[in-house]
């Protein structure tokens, strides 16, 4: 009788606890030769796990569970969950320079564990010269690269570039010469920003041009600045653009002047000579905020012909309104190579656009895939390709 009851007990015990059992036991057959070495050609911070298949892969083996430690007596953490049948897999996002040691388990159809194959030697991801997933990106960096150089070559070899005409920098010569026929002023404001935004540095730029129409016109412009470093350098491009005309007697420092960092200090200065002054040609050139408005809608108040320029989004609508001309964005950045004429600008300008169309190419095919990709299931096997693809694109390429 007592036989029987043992009999029994272990009969129980192996129906339902046989996870533990196996695990204990060793049942399972755990996969074999685990190998770590550093990934090739990354950033510092993969490393590749190779393995051989336990041997009751895949009769009685589901999946694989890969653990990672920076010790070899652990604690091991969890990474993620492999499919029977695979043999190798990727670790990401590891600490470069670390020492890093690895586990991996079967498990059972019952969910049970095999006993662990580990790393006995610590692998250490380190960064490498180049970074192979972005082969594709320095194939775009030549090309890129390549058709600048194309361009500026052949702008001063004396090859024709088609430049699209904007209205607003043809406009300048218009706006100053009618400042010169009313006995007024000009009135250029280079944005609210220092000299390390690049809408200040675009500014300036357009103001060298607007001054060497003043200094052949022999019309007065005004430059009240906010920021001293911008003072300074907005005196250096006026006085060489009227030195350059063969007027360096015509120009006066004092009419380029520092009001204050405050903003709206400085809009109530500007707003205030506005009125009392009434320039007769208004260019806002550089990055504005909430004092867009106040300034356009003064400058139409008055009558003043108004040219601005802008790379600030919520502020163009206002330059819309207000003004009679508006360089939107890449307009305003576009306003020195358009204005200079200069060969290295102009080719520098055309070869932007070759990268231009391979984002927008890249944006198209990406939009493309991935809606074919929701329409057919990424399940199957073309839709996956197709999702991975997408991936790549968004991560590598557009990032």
């Amino acid at each position: 009788m007592k036989r029987s009851f043992y009999w029994f007990v272990f009969l129980v015990m192996t129906v339902f606890g046989g996870g533990s059992i196996s695990a204990q036991d060793g049942l399972l057959a755990p996969p074999v030769n685990l190998q770590a070495a550093d990934h090739p050609w990354d950033h510092g911070d993969k490393v590749d796990l190779t393995w051989n298949l336990s041997v009751d892969d895949p009769a009685l083996v589901t999946s694989y569970r890969i653990y990672s430690s920076v010790s070899p007596d652990g604690p091991f953490s969890f990474i993620t969950i492999i499919s029977s049948g695979d043999q190798s897999f990727t670790v990401e996002k590891l600490e470069r320079g670390d020492n890093y040691f690895f586990k991996l388990v079967a498990v059972g159809t019952d969910g049970s564990e095999s006993l662990p194959a580990v790393t006995t030697e610590a692998v250490v991801p380190a960064r490498q010269w180049f970074d192979g997933n972005r082969f594709s990106l320095a194939i775009i960096i030549l090309i890129f690269c390549g058709s600048v150089y194309y361009w500026i070559r052949h702008a001063r070899m004396g090859g024709e570039l088609k430049i699209r005409k904007i209205a607003g920098l043809e406009a300048i010569e218009e706006a100053v010469g009618r400042a010169t026929e009313m006995g007024r002023s000009c009135l250029f404001i280079v944005g609210i920003q220092d000299m390390n935004e690049i809408q200040t540095i675009a500014g300036i730029t357009i103001l060298s041009k607007v001054a060497k129409i003043a200094a052949e016109l022999d019309a007065k412009i005004e430059v009240p600045t906010s920021r001293s470093l911008v003072m300074t350098a907005a005196r250096e491009a006026v006085q060489a653009s009227y030195l350059s005309m063969g007027r360096p007697d015509a120009y006066n420092q004092d009419l380029i002047y520092y009001v204050t960092d405050e903003q709206f200090g400085f809009v109530a200065h500007v707003q205030g000579m506005m009125v009392r002054e009434k320039p007769a040609a208004c260019f806002y050139m550089g990055a504005f905020f909430a004092e867009s408005l106040i300034l356009a809608e003064t400058g139409n108040s008055i009558g003043a012909i108004q040219v601005a320029g802008t790379a600030m989004p919520a502020q163009l609508p206002f330059f819309v309104a207000a003004c009679d001309y508006t360089l939107i964005g890449e307009e305003f950045f576009a306003a020195s190579a358009y204005l200079s004429g200069e060969p290295a600008q102009l080719g520098s300008l055309k070869g932007q656009d070759v990268g231009k169309i391979i984002v927008g190419v890249g944006i198209i095919v990406g939009v493309l895939m991935s809606s074919v990709a929701s329409m057919i299931g990424i399940d199957t096997p073309f839709g996956g390709w197709l999702y991975d693809a997408v991936n790549y694109l968004k991560e590598v390429i557009l990032t």
